[in-house]
């Protein structure tokens, strides 16, 4: 066993192509819920585009079309063109209008949506087994034929606008959205998903069918399915909808994302009527691929979370340390992927008189990960993220969603028990290395919105 984890935990990147980690179960001794997971059957048509499914037992299917576009590709010019055409493919294609494709998807017990991020775009639907043809039709007809007429995207405007209001009122998006802005300056992950009020004022059909030119072309697209479905079929499906895309965008446009650059700096909103103080603080991260993306994982939950709210109970050393002192209202690690960066840090709720010592706690927690790291942490850390990946595939659309995912940030799936086997390979001093490469004495980038006067300077928290 500490064999194959030694090797596993030297594998320089999960884009490596690496043979199966269930086909060495056995000397793994894996869990009989892991080995009795379904194969991921991936095709990939003649035009790129690519398919992937998982046959599970049931009567129902999930059915996603991701592609690899969002925020994160657009322009100062056109960004929120993602989002709004999230919006607008739901407004009648040449074929079916809007009230058309609602009544249809209610009369066969059907759910469809939709989400956009900064890297992806995913739409997708719930249906019965019976009902497959149905929902891979309606999504090609939504994606790809969307009639984008111009009295609609007027329309449109004003629900994006009161969604945008919406947005900005819950502090924890405002702030994490402006994190981003000064953690990425003058790139595409510093734009916000919904783009700013100008250009949701002046976005025109036009633009949205440059996006769609642009961005959606085969190679980048993944129709992913779980549940009962056939993977045959389902390509067949596919080519019969998704066969007439091109390869290629058109010449001269531009398709790739610029590079994250990481900023370190800050942006403070003061609001001196609010009671708390809010503040997200961040260093960057790593990529989906890195080799320190489990040892980000792990650290993540390491260091936890906790909720006033839930009682002064709290597993983490430093949860129970900002309990115990009566530091903040709340406190969550968080950590985010992206194709050739990342986030990790910490989101406080506190007072104004606490902020910098809650700030200073945790700060000391986290760089404590950089000369010590407890084996039995560690090992607790484990089980909870083991757990928690578990938790995350309860259900069709959860493990059509992960599909997708890996298929965009890997290309390919990976299976749960290759997942517990990277987690397992983690060591100690893995998570040392990786705390003093990406937290000993290096910029961060910080949000924070409240009554800040007492807040210490970048500088300060810097040194601290």
């Amino acid at each position: 066993i500490i064999k194959v984890s030694n090797q596993l935990r030297k594998i320089s990147s999960l884009n490596a192509k690496t043979p199966n980690v269930s086909n060495n179960s056995k000397a793994l001794n894996f869990p009989d819920y892991l080995l009795s997971c379904p194969e991921t059957k991936i095709t990939t048509l003649s035009n790129g585009l690519r398919v992937a499914s998982e046959k599970w037992h049931g009567n129902t299917a999930s059915i996603g079309v991701f592609i690899d576009a969002g925020s994160r590709y657009e322009t100062e010019k056109n960004n929120g063109a993602a989002h709004f055409l999230e919006h607008m493919t739901f407004k009648g294609t040449n074929r079916r209008n809007q009230t058309e494709i609602e009544i249809s998807v209610e009369n066969i017990g059907a759910h469809l949506n939709a989400y956009t991020s900064r890297e992806q775009t995913v739409y997708y639907a719930k249906v019965f087994k019976s009902n497959v043809n149905y929902a891979v039709d309606l999504l090609s007809d939504m994606l790809l034929n969307s009639k984008l007429d111009d009295r609609a995207v007027e329309k449109e405007r004003d629900v994006i606008m009161r969604e945008m209001k919406e947005v900005n009122k819950q502090k924890e998006e405002l702030i994490l959205d402006n994190l981003h802005e000064v953690a990425f300056q003058g790139t595409g992950l510093g734009w916000t998903i919904l783009g700013p009020k100008k250009n949701i004022l002046s976005l025109k059909s036009d633009d949205l069918r440059n996006y769609i030119k642009t961005h959606y072309t085969a190679p980048r697209m993944v129709v992913a399915g779980a549940g009962s479905i056939d993977h045959d079929y389902l390509c067949e499906l596919s080519e019969k909808h998704f066969g007439h895309l091109p390869t290629f965008p058109p010449p001269g446009s531009i398709v790739d994302a610029d590079p994250a650059k990481f900023s370190g700096s800050h942006k403070r909103v003061s609001v001196a009527q609010d009671e708390t103080i809010q503040l997200a603080l961040a260093f960057e991260g790593v990529s989906w691929a890195s080799e320190f993306s489990f040892c980000m994982m792990l650290i993540q939950t390491m260091m936890g979370r906790w909720d006033r709210a839930h009682g002064r109970a709290a597993a983490s050393p430093l949860c129970r340390d900002l309990s115990e002192n009566e530091l903040c209202n709340s406190f969550s690690m968080f950590n985010t992927f992206y194709k050739d960066t990342g986030l990790i840090g910490m989101y406080l709720v506190t007072q104004p008189e606490t902020i910098n010592k809650a700030v200073e706690l945790s700060l000391k927690h986290i760089l404590d990960l950089c000369n010590h790291v407890s084996e039995d942490e560690l090992s607790r850390a484990k089980i909870q993220l083991k757990a928690s990946m578990l938790m995350q595939l309860d259900s069709f659309s959860s493990i059509c969603e992960d599909v997708g995912r890996h298929m965009l940030v890997y290309g390919r799936r990976i299976t749960p028990a290759e997942l517990f086997a990277r987690i397992d390979g983690v060591s100690t001093m893995d998570v040392k290395n990786c705390a003093n490469l990406y937290f000993n004495d290096e910029d961060y980038a910080l949000s924070a919105l409240g009554p800040l006067d007492d807040l210490a300077s970048y500088d300060q928290i810097r040194n601290l």
